[in-house]
């Protein structure tokens, strides 16, 4: 005898087959949900964390404000500090200055062929008149200032005939610029 089976097989197993598939796509689509859940929820926890670090760090922050503050005042009273200081070896530099330039011109001035009337200090500005023999004693007493270090550019402004005693001497007037000599400067060999 002869048995034949009229069940579907092929569409059985074709069923069973797309059963399977189906049950897969929503196994991994219940596995991606789980994962994006996990990342979301550790996302979450570093936030959170970030949060609370941030807010401890802004805590910290707040309590240096004060030393901060004072650590600005301090550096105000120092620059004003250093601000005096200098106004003040300023001061101590151009008062001892005047002193130098006129012990430089006293020094340089040849008593017996010339004689000065006036000397006017302003600042860096310098103006000699006197009354000299000659024109070259001027020259000579001019290249004499210019051979001293307090004082810079010497300049001629006026020199005329003035008679003195029935004698014909020479008036002049000069304009000098003064300034403290540079101290030189002096190499440091840093010992390594």
């Amino acid at each position: 005898m002869l048995k034949i089976n009229l069940l579907p097989i092929r569409q059985l197993k074709k069923r069973a087959k797309a059963k399977k598939q189906l049950f897969s796509i929503f196994f991994l689509f219940l596995l991606v949900l789980a994962m994006l859940g996990a990342v979301g929820f550790l996302q979450t926890q570093n936030i959170n964390t970030l949060q609370k670090r941030l807010v401890s760090l802004n805590k910290e922050k707040d309590s240096y404000s004060a030393t901060l503050k004072r650590i600005d005042e301090l550096k105000k009273a120092r620059a004003e500090l250093e601000r005096r200081t200098n106004v003040i070896d300023k001061l101590k530099a151009e008062s001892s200055l005047t002193v130098r330039v006129i012990d430089e011109v006293a020094n340089r001035v040849d008593n017996k062929r010339i004689w000065l009337q006036s000397l006017n200090q302003q600042n860096s500005s310098l103006r000699l008149t006197g009354i000299a023999l000659d024109n070259q004693t001027v020259a000579q007493f001019m290249d004499s200032l210019k051979a001293s270090p307090f004082i810079t550019s010497v300049t001629l402004t006026n020199s005329s005939l003035k008679i003195v005693s029935g004698r014909n001497l020479k008036a002049f007037s000069i304009n000098c610029s003064v300034a403290q000599p540079k101290a030189p400067k002096t190499e440091t060999v840093a010992a390594k």
